[in-house]
């Protein structure tokens, strides 16, 4: 990408412009495309630009490439409790330390005992996976291969056992202030309520920005993107693909 210029060089010094990682500015799992990172490059001329993934930085460093620290301004992984500006770490949050040790160990005996008692066609390994801010939790496990990645979306999605799950989650529960949010094609994230993509909005603030875009494909309620798409400071554009994306982007923000 460019080199960076200061923010208020940029065209439009007063906005930022934040995107969901899969289905947003790649496919699931996939890689980002070079047509992408032009895209992006050229919008950074124009605005500042961030990305806000729920998973670690190392998923995120292996879609969007090895400089992804240096190619966006703002890098949030983990909803933004992992955050960076213009390449400096910012202050993080700890799940562990927020829920205790002795919650946090229930609440994985209880996922690991209801996912052993699942009916799937297949399982995997990895079946919780603990994150600084949260945890991820996949039935099938994220040691998948991408055709039983797609095969269990489709099972999932005819039968709504990821949605079920988190039900039965929250009536086990009741007591611990956790939020369930259901993302990408195998698992769903556990995390404090209000530490979802909402909280890297915190870390924004101090640079004054008085319009803030953002680009996700799992808007609807439940959906991991759902909380920050309709906050009432964020412009929200819901997307199908990163095609949908790219094409969004150049209508905001076309080329002279």
């Amino acid at each position: 990408m460019a080199p960076v210029t200061a923010f208020s060089d940029r065209e439009f010094p007063d906005t930022i412009v934040l995107f969901d990682v899969d289905g947003t500015l790649t496919p699931a799992r996939h890689t980002v495309s070079q047509e992408m990172l032009d895209t992006l490059a050229a919008l950074r001329k124009k605005a500042v630009i961030g990305f806000v993934g729920g998973s670690d930085l190392s998923k995120q460093v292996e879609q969007l490439g090895p400089t992804v620290l240096k190619d966006f301004d703002y890098c949030f992984a983990e909803n933004g409790l992992t955050a960076y500006r213009l390449g400096e770490e910012m202050a993080s949050q700890s799940f562990i330390n927020w829920i205790g040790e002795e919650e946090y160990t229930k609440l994985v005996n209880y996922i690991l005992r209801y996912i052993a008692d699942l009916e799937l066609p297949k399982k995997r390994g990895t079946f919780v996976e603990f994150r600084n801010g949260m945890i991820n939790v996949s039935p099938i496990g994220r040691n998948c291969s991408r055709e039983e990645r797609n095969e269990f979306e489709k099972y999932d999605l005819e039968r709504g056992l990821r949605k079920k799950f988190v039900e039965d989650l929250k009536k086990a529960f009741p007591h611990l202030a956790l939020t369930y949010s259901i993302g990408g094609q195998i698992s769903f994230d556990v995390f404090p309520t209000g530490w979802d993509k909402t909280y890297c909005l915190r870390h924004v603030k101090q640079d004054g920005f008085t319009k803030i875009h953002f680009f996700g494909d799992k808007t609807f309620e439940g959906g991991n993107d759902y909380e920050i798409y309709s906050h009432p400071d964020v412009t929200g554009h819901a997307v199908t693909s990163p095609e949908d994306t790219m094409r969004i982007l150049n209508e905001l923000f076309p080329s002279k």
